[in-house]
């Protein structure tokens, strides 16, 4: 479908519901801006079209735009709102220490969390720990736990993006039996489903689920 005319500074999320792109809108929605969707159905395979392809050649959602930025990969989208919109304050300013842990777990998600989980799911070798940027499930999970204890969230008390991907991906780890539904992940994860945002992109997603299904 193509996507209707748009102020250049307008937020534009290329979405679909049940996917990792829920990860950005749920920055959205942390971030309290306006912004649409630009739909991308899975089931009749929109994200191979060349329209999609255009704007993501990978074929994959999310994608962002946001006035002339294009941004893909659901983990540098937030990155990159986090630091556009500073006033939300879901980073650390530049300067400051925790802009380093920060930026760690912000890209442990797809680094590390979702390989492991994905290998988890298909129940496929991992192979040497050596190799893998995760090195081994056990470490991981334990690595996780520890950091997901020390305060409400990652960096203490202020939530930041990091949480939108460390937290999304522990959800849906969670979801599938691949990660262990550990009592510091469970609690974690309920600190998390009990923000606003989150509530919001939860209702949105299942409107947007029944709506392509018609």
């Amino acid at each position: 479908m193509p996507m209707p005319d748009v102020p250049e500074s307008a937020l534009v999320l290329h979405h679909a519901p049940q996917s990792r792109s829920i990860v950005a809108q749920w920055m959205l929605e942390e971030l309290g801006e306006p912004f649409t969707f630009q739909l991308v159905n899975l089931r009749r395979n929109e994200q191979r079209g060349a329209e999609h392809l255009a704007v993501n050649p990978m074929g994959k959602v999310p994608a962002l735009r946001h006035g002339a930025v294009l941004v893909t990969e659901a983990a540098a989208i937030c990155a990159y709102l986090a630091d556009a919109f500073p006033q939300a304050g879901l980073a650390p300013p530049h300067g400051d220490p925790l802009r380093g842990p920060y930026y760690r777990w912000l890209f442990f998600g797809p680094s590390c969390l979702e390989p492991a989980i994905v290998d988890r799911m298909l129940k496929r070798e991992p192979g040497p720990a050596m190799m893998l940027g995760y090195g081994d499930f056990d470490t991981l999970m334990e690595v996780l736990a520890r950091a997901v204890s020390h305060g409400p969230y990652l960096l203490g008390e202020q939530f930041t993006a990091a949480d939108v991907v460390i937290g999304a991906g522990l959800q849906w780890g969670m979801m599938t039996g691949a990660v262990p539904a550990r009592p510091e992940f469970t609690a974690y994860a309920d600190r998390l489903k009990a923000r606003p945002a989150l509530q919001r992109v939860y209702a949105k997603d299942a409107e947007l689920v029944a709506a392509q299904q018609n």
